[in-house]
């Protein structure tokens, strides 16, 4: 039975750097040697009929496979954007089992489509399964504000309030209009908030100003969080990846003794 659990969130920009080139590979060295036990990934790349031509080393599975490899057993996919050729969208990876996986689409505006991965997992030893959501929300101010009672929403019908909760994603939140929201109606505590005073600087990679990838817990003490900035990561993508570890409360998750 685990008793820290190390998350992590990236957006990965679809396999490419900053400046487009490939880099899927040194992003799955990267998640390798950071060994989380959960990684919520955005814009993963399902499928990419173009880039499969033009990239000779671009992999033959979809990303989030490739990317999961032998590290994570388990692993999510919600297909957000659909195009021709391919489609991209949100990823969860787990080491223990995913026991159910739905994608729902939050999209507010028909130019920029969105999804919600909830994902649950079973961890050995507790006696619920963890509750999952990534998230890719809007540019826009008011599109935000919708997709956050749509996570709302979401979690007040399908995420028991005893049951450990996880949000993680990218927020494009740069005014910190979520915290209040989700901390005080769904009493979550953002990693960074808990020790800092306010979310993380994340974007961009290679100099990160705009505070816009989150990680929300519930029933878990948080035992630290910090940004992966520098590189390899300001080589890998436009976003740095933030991770946490997470220690269950008592008796919030885990089989009493």
């Amino acid at each position: 039975m685990p008793n820290t659990l190390h998350i992590a969130s990236y957006n990965i920009h679809k396999g490419f750097s900053a400046f487009n080139r490939l880099r899927v590979h040194e992003l799955r060295e990267g998640l390798e040697g950071l060994a989380p036990d959960l990684v919520f990934l955005q814009e993963v790349q399902g499928l990419h009929l173009h880039h499969a031509v033009r990239h000779t080393t671009w992999p033959v599975q979809p990303q989030h496979e490739f990317l999961a490899g032998s590290t994570w057993s388990a692993h999510a996919y919600g297909r957000n954007v659909v195009y021709d050729h391919g489609h991209h969208g949100n990823a969860i990876l787990s080491r223990y089992p995913i026991v159910r996986a739905d994608n729902h689409d939050i999209t507010t505006y028909s130019f920029e489509k969105r999804g919600m991965l909830h994902a649950e997992v079973d961890i050995p030893g507790w006696s619920r399964p963890l509750h999952c959501l990534c998230v890719h929300l809007s540019l826009a101010g008011r599109g935000r504000r919708r997709q956050f009672e749509m996570l709302a929403e979401r979690v007040a019908e399908a995420v028991p309030d005893d049951a450990p909760l996880i949000i993680a994603g990218d927020f494009n939140d740069w005014s910190n209009q979520a915290n209040p929201l989700l901390a005080e109606r769904l009493a979550l505590t953002e990693v960074f908030q808990n020790s800092s005073g306010r979310p993380a600087r994340s974007f961009p990679s290679s100099l990160p100003l705009l505070r816009l990838d989150r990680i929300y817990a519930r029933g878990f003490h948080i035992e630290g969080a910090k940004v992966l900035h520098g590189r390899p990561w300001s080589r890998i993508s436009d976003h740095a990846p933030i991770s946490a570890r997470l220690v269950p409360r008592d008796g919030s998750s885990t089989t009493p003794a």
